[in-house]
């Protein structure tokens, strides 16, 4: 039986590369030859202990490459063909799909499969579910170096910036500058926002935000974000926040910052910390300020994805500035530990296989 290598889980708190067999496609299925993945900090929560998952599962959601082997159903598509998959990779059969939750796919967080109920996709080989609704064609024009972003960070960053329902116009917070805080920057930005406040710390990010398009950066090391935004905003706050952190002392300056009517997005993962999230009455309005909150998890599918692929194409942005780091995947585990430890500055480690 042919084999392949793969980045796995063995148990909580640890990582191996491993061979496994290559996969073969059910008849709904697609087999892809992998070229190109990043890995997540979702992984690091995995490993951490965070998410259930079975030993020995495989790592990874963002991964592309050309197509293997087509499963008995699949039309469409070609042997050797790039491609790429989102992270969530829903039925759009059942009734979350059916109603708009593809994210939730079959109960709460059914659509991510990767990892989570399946074997993910830092191999050499992955399956791709339903695959005549996730499969998505990357164009010509676009390098796999940048499409690779579309599967989870920008997909997810932007559904963070689209859950505040913005008019051109509005102003927005996004707290944290990671590579989904980044993300909803741009998509903030590329919804029409008039002002942007970027929080974060870190000059390199700081740096990045405003190529995303951040009008303000706001250091938190130099006083409350909080604060320093209704200061510039002449106390009245901002008509949207963006938590893309997973913390709850962000959590609630979202609720703070935002003025009367306002809405909160939540992208960021709070199983770091399990204690309940902290509603503030007195930024609630006792209940009765008219402000939203949303959380949400990037919806799948290749619509999706073409969409992305179409504004890399148009030269609206270039993802790939955040890819601080390149390792083949013979290095993967010391790209995993850059991650985890948040060394060298690393935002996103692009593995090349």
């Amino acid at each position: 039986m042919s084999r392949m290598k793969a980045f796995v889980m063995p148990q909580v708190g640890s990582t191996a590369v491993v061979d496994k067999p290559i996969p073969e496609p059910g008849p709904n299925e697609v087999v892809v030859k992998t070229t190109h993945a990043l890995i997540c900090t979702s992984d690091v929560h995995t490993v951490g202990g965070t998410l259930p998952v079975e030993p020995g599962v495989t790592l990874g959601h963002e991964a592309l490459g050309t197509v293997h082997a087509l499963g008995s159903n699949v039309t469409g598509f070609a042997e050797g063909q790039r491609v790429a998959v989102n992270a969530v990779t829903p039925c759009f059969q059942c009734r979350y799909c059916q109603t708009g939750y593809t994210s939730q796919c079959g109960g709460p967080l059914g659509g991510y499969q990767y990892t989570a109920q399946r074997d993910g996709n830092m191999a050499e080989y992955f399956v791709v579910p339903y695959a005549k609704g996730n499969l998505a064609p990357i164009p010509d024009v676009v390098s796999s170096e940048a499409a690779v972003y579309a599967c989870d960070m920008l997909s997810t960053g932007f559904m963070g910036a689209e859950h505040c329902e913005l008019r051109i116009g509005d102003t927005v917070a996004v707290f944290a500058q990671g590579a989904v805080g980044l993300s909803a920057t741009l998509g903030a930005h590329l919804l029409g926002a008039s002002r942007i406040f970027a929080v974060e710390s870190i000059p390199e990010r700081q740096k990045l935000a405003e190529t995303f398009g951040a009008t303000d950066i706001i250091d938190f090391t130099a006083g409350d974000p909080v604060q320093q935004i209704l200061e510039a905003t002449g106390g009245e706050g901002v008509d949207a926040a963006i938590e893309a952190l997973g913390s709850p002392i962000t959590w609630e300056a979202c609720l703070r910052v935002i003025k009367a009517g306002g809405r909160v997005s939540n992208v960021g993962y709070h199983g770091e910390h399990p204690e309940p999230l902290q509603v503030p009455l007195d930024a609630f309005g006792l209940g009765m300020a008219d402000k939203t909150i949303r959380s949400g998890l990037c919806p799948g599918g290749n619509d999706r994805m073409q969409r992305i692929f179409a504004l890399i194409a148009s030269g609206r942005f270039d993802p790939t500035v955040m890819t601080t780091h390149t390792f083949a995947f013979d290095d993967v585990e010391t790209a995993f530990d850059y991650m985890a430890n948040k060394r060298d500055g690393v935002i996103k480690p692009l593995i090349t296989f």
